[in-house]
């Protein structure tokens, strides 16, 4: 359901015209109708996240009787009483016109209608009713909708309820694809019908005392009204960002990402650049990196096409999603795999390692995850490093989401991965892949811009790279501090799982192999993540839950990877728990 923490700018509640065709209905058509009952059921409604009732607000579509009655009966409070716009009858209800073909959009607390609006897409409109060729009005080449019948009880119009119904019929008409919306505006109100984006056209309309103005809207002025919203929101209240990415970043780093750009030819730039690099090195162990201008992905791709000119066959170890895309880089670069898979939210035990290995033959090189963002379970980097300098294998590991979150030691790893947009709170933008021998270019063998060794050939800088990216990773270098960042993530990981657990929800990964930035919660299927998490960021958090794996799985995931603080994880535990109220606690 949509809930009353939606926190939009304010504005008045202006009634919309109720839509009855002034000139060319029949004198029956203009009568207040009793209560109708619709044939047909809405198409759609925003379900309770635990499937149980709450007290609180809800924005949902109206698919029951009651509901219906309460909106004929606001219906005529707004438009007979209020606005004298029709005459009053005994049944203080009002039906529309269009009743059985509107989708309404309701406000409810405790049974109680506390606003509405609605939308309806059927031709004719009702100001097709009222204006000769509408069309010639409008933008063309545009799926149009009407937005009729706004209404909110005194009581209330000075809240969230306005904002809440538009969010709601805002993001109804993205997803029906509806790119152009009209409607009657209130004379009266012109001036803040235009600052928020609507356009008049035509002559006025209606009755004295009941006067409109026909006006549109089109989608590129919703979605920059909507844009412009969510900066006074963020403006106005904190938002916690417990997201993997991109995180939370200090003043300073902003700062140095909004600088004027300096060419990456220049010996300023090739200076800072060869420094950070460096930088890079002492803070990983390793002897050398190349930085990329590319996801975490690419960095992957180059580690695929180095082992493309290693001879044997190598394995993948594969107990998360990143794991499971590990293996897709392999097989995508046709190398000769083996894939050793454990359960996802377990980490690989060294004595099961060691065996596979025995039983496998020609083994040159092995893959894995450190820090498995997917199950938040933090793979034995030492154990691995340990096990592969035994048998003369060459070490590979995915350390996107580690680096800068725990503290590294990669001067034993073979290759190793790294972005700028995770644990080391810089930009998304720059990868980096960390090497420990000498890198040569392969022309023949791999395309420039995944051969690493060309890059080193190059210093680096074989191609354009955002000189601001480098500045702002840099800046975020100055600030980072691994291991009191890693003490401190730990402290509140473990905190936020106990706090969880007694909740009565499951986190993911035993607590003795843990990733510290990562807690990865599993959501009982009756409640559906994909709502959950939209319902999290309107109270104000955001985690990561869109992922296709996330969803699969029906998880969250809350992210410790920027700054954030106790009494913020109590808060977000009891948005979770208001908007849970079937989960029990233990």
């Amino acid at each position: 359901m949509y809930k009353e923490t939606l926190e939009f700018p304010v504005v008045p509640v202006l009634p919309f015209e109720r839509d009855v065709p002034l000139d060319k209905w029949h004198e029956s058509d203009r009568e207040c109708h009793p209560r109708q009952t619709r044939d047909s059921a809405p198409a759609s409604r925003c379900e309770d996240l635990s499937g149980g009732s709450s007290p609180s607000v809800e924005f949902k579509i109206a698919t029951e009787d009651w509901e219906f009655e309460q909106i004929h009966a606001l219906n005529y409070r707004t438009f007979v009483e209020e606005i004298p716009q029709h005459t009053a009858n005994r049944d203080k209800s009002l039906v529309d016109k269009f009743h059985r073909d509107n989708t309404y959009f309701i406000c409810v607390r405790d049974r109680r209608v506390l606003g509405m609006v609605c939308v309806r897409d059927k031709r004719p409109f009702s100001l097709d009713y009222k204006l000769d060729d509408l069309n010639a009005y409008l933008p063309r080449h545009r799926k149009v909708c009407e937005i009729r019948l706004l209404s909110v009880e005194p009581k209330y119009r000075r809240g969230h309820v306005l904002n809440g119904l538009l969010n709601a019929l805002g993001r109804y008409a993205v997803e029906k694809g509806y790119d152009l919306a009209v409607m009657s505006g209130l004379e009266a109100q012109q001036k803040l019908y235009r600052h928020l984006g609507w356009i008049p056209f035509g002559p006025k309309v209606g009755t004295t005392g009941a006067r409109y103005q026909p006006m549109y809207l089109t989608l590129e002025a919703f979605a920059t009204q909507a844009r412009a919203a969510l900066d006074r929101n963020a403006q106005a209240r904190t938002i916690v960002n417990l997201l993997p990415g991109p995180v939370t970043m200090d003043r300073r780093v902003r700062k140095a990402l909004a600088c004027i750009p300096v060419s990456h030819r220049s010996d300023t730039f090739l200076g800072d650049f060869m420094l950070t690099k460096r930088r890079l090195c002492r803070l990983t162990g390793a002897r050398d990196v190349e930085v990329f201008m590319s996801p975490g992905t690419l960095a992957n791709d180059v580690v695929a096409g180095q082992l493309s000119l290693v001879e044997g066959r190598g394995v993948v170890l594969c107990n998360g999603e990143f794991g499971r895309r590990l293996v897709h880089h392999a097989r995508g670069w046709s190398l000769s795999v083996d894939v050793l898979e454990a359960d996802w939210g377990t980490a690989f035990e060294p004595d099961r390692i060691e065996d596979f290995l025995d039983h496998a033959r020609d083994i040159s090189w092995l893959w894995a995850v450190h820090g498995e963002t997917s199950t938040g379970v933090l793979n034995d980097l030492g154990a691995l490093i340990e096990i592969c300098k035994r048998r003369s294998i060459r070490l590979c590991m995915d350390c996107v989401s580690s680096l800068g979150n725990v503290p590294l030691d990669l001067s034993e790893v073979f290759l190793a991965t790294g972005v700028s947009g995770k644990g080391l709170c810089a930009p998304c933008g720059l990868s980096m892949v960390f090497h420990n021998h000498q890198v040569n270019a392969a022309p023949d063998r791999l395309p420039p811009c995944l051969d690493l060794g060309f890059f080193a050939e190059n210093h680096g800088v074989p191609f354009t790279i955002s000189s601001n990216l480098v500045y702002a990773l840099s800046a975020a270098l100055d600030v980072l501090d691994v291991e009191e960042k890693n003490r401190r993530a730990t402290r509140l990981s473990k905190r936020l799982r106990r706090r969880l657990e007694t909740s009565g929800f499951m986190v993911v990964g035993p607590e003795e192999h843990s990733f510290p930035a990562i807690v990865t919660v599993a959501i009982p299927r009756a409640i559906e993540t994909a709502v959950l998490g939209w319902r999290l960021e309107e109270h104000g958090f955001l985690v990561n839950f869109n992922s296709k794996y996330l969803l699969e799985h029906n998880w969250i995931q809350v992210a410790l990877m920027g700054p954030v603080s106790w009494h913020q994880l109590e808060r977000f535990c009891a948005s979770l728990e208001s908007l849970c109220p079937s989960i029990k606690r233990r």
